[in-house]
């Protein structure tokens, strides 16, 4: 039997809702606003929402993504009898199983419902059965879990994966974990930097070539993709694929067969590729600098990798267990952390993501190397500052008058990047309200030119309080 949280204020509705859920003899709870929802998910398990848009005290579009992310992690099923295009689009964007309107008969709310209970059903049987290995990788928070599961099922099947993310957050260590979950776990995991591959040597190193092929080759070389024959070609940075080979390597690609330079015959190399980047592939395409064809190779399973800042509930996890680690590796006693140590760490947005919390774990054992307990006095400063100042709000405008009263005030003037946040924010906004106004709305339009991936665009919306048209 599976438990059921119907959030809507029309009373008739819920009570038509309920009776649906239990003549197919599954529980029903009715919450009548989006507090009392909230509070229910939080404390108690549900399998799938069924959620009103407009409710007494919110959109229920913007309650999709913590509801999905309380700890049962229900499906949510939006019906609305205000429904809308733009309205479907963001109920899909922000992790809904079906829009459905209130219009719609008992069968065609029903048929929704039954298919989200056997997904869930059927991801929990598969998650039981399938153990990852995934040592590299810590957390547990809904977004790490959300990429776990999209790491699982990459790891069950030949497709060509895209990760992509900001820089040090961890893309290198999801190939890795992609490969060891595979089939193909016991060949090889050739990893291809390609920040590293010089332009005129591109062919060499990614195919090989035969001796004489050029002045130099004295012998014959394989290439990094014959050596990944049964095995996973991992492209690191993907976006710095020089151009003129990423025709050539669509072919190959495509036919899994390549020619060495200098070769007369093709070989064949059954790979797997992974890659990943830091940039916006969608954009480099509109600068004309990445073929759109190969892009779409490469992303037949795109995984985003979530940024630190997005999930700090994994941070004490990560900096207890890369702790022990060094304290292990240099044959000294496990330290202890004062309590507020893992607060102080969390107030810090971490742009360099783990890699940044890594860097100055290894800082503090440095610092701290004789010392039994770590403290927030053992940080970095710049970590300690952010802490200090995450009570006080940071300045919202920087309009000319306030800018002479603070210059007049003395001790009172603020620090410098709280200035540049408020002019970055006042001009982030004004461009994208004029952004919507060009486009008419039009959100892939208005992708299309600012060069925003539409996640970011609407995360930027839903910042300035800006309506989606």
């Amino acid at each position: 039997m599976a438990r059921i949280l119907i959030i809507d204020d029309d009373a008739r509705f819920s009570r038509m809702l309920a009776q649906m859920v239990e003549r197919m003899d599954h529980q029903a709870v009715m919450a009548s606003c989006l507090a009392e929802g909230r509070e229910k998910a939080a404390g108690e398990t549900f399998d799938v929402v069924l959620l009103d848009v407009r409710l007494p005290d919110g959109s229920g579009l913007e309650a999709i993504r913590p509801l999905r992310e309380s700890p049962s992690a229900p499906e949510v099923i939006i019906i609305t009898g205000a429904g809308d295009r733009d309205g479907a689009q963001m109920a899909v964007h922000n992790g809904a199983w079906d829009y459905i309107q209130k219009t719609s008969t008992i069968k065609e709310m029903t048929l929704p419902f039954v298919r989200a209970l056997q997904y869930r059903e059927e991801k929990k049987a598969a998650r039981t059965a399938t153990v990852l290995k995934r040592e590299a990788i810590r957390g547990n928070g809904p977004a790490m879990n959300k990429c776990l599961g999209l790491l699982a099922q990459a790891a069950g099947s030949t497709v060509n994966v895209l990760l992509t993310g900001e820089t040090g957050s961890g893309k290198d260590l999801f190939a890795q974990a992609i490969h060891a979950n595979s089939s193909r776990a016991r060949q090889g995991f050739i990893v291809v930097d390609c920040t590293a591959l010089p332009e005129t040597l591109v062919e060499s190193i990614l195919f090989g070539h035969e001796r004489g092929a050029f002045t130099g080759a004295d012998r014959a070389r394989s290439g990094l993709v014959a050596q990944a024959d049964g095995g996973t070609l991992f492209l690191d940075e993907i976006g710095e694929l020089p151009l003129k080979i990423q025709k050539t390597f669509l072919r190959v690609l495509q036919e899994l067969r390549f020619r060495p330079l200098g070769g007369k015959e093709e070989i064949k190399s059954d790979f797997r590729l992974i890659s990943a980047t830091n940039k916006n592939l969608d954009q480099l395409v509109q600068a004309g600098q990445f073929r759109e064809d190969l892009l779409f190779r490469l992303r037949a399973f795109p995984i985003e990798v979530p940024p630190l800042r997005e999930h700090p509930e994994d941070i004490k996890e990560i900096a207890v267990a890369y702790m022990n680690q060094l304290c292990e590796r240099h044959g000294i006693g496990t330290k202890g952390f004062s309590p507020e140590f893992f607060p102080t760490l969390e107030k810090y947005p971490w742009p360099g993501n783990v890699r940044e919390l890594l860097h100055t774990l290894d800082w503090i054992f440095t610092v701290a190397h004789f010392e039994p307990t770590i403290f927030p006095q053992h940080l970095p400063e710049q970590v300690r500052v952010s802490a200090a100042q995450a009570p006080f709000p940071s300045v919202k405008s920087a309009s000319p008058a306030s800018a002479g009263e603070r210059k007049a005030s003395g001790p009172g003037l603020p620090p410098l990047q709280d200035i540049r946040e408020a002019a970055l924010s006042e001009v982030e906004k004004s461009y994208l309200q004029d952004l919507l106004s060009f486009t008419k709305g039009n959100i892939k339009e208005a992708c299309r030119v600012s060069g925003l991936s539409q996640s970011r665009l609407y995360t930027l919306l839903k910042k300035y309080e800006i309506p989606g048209r």
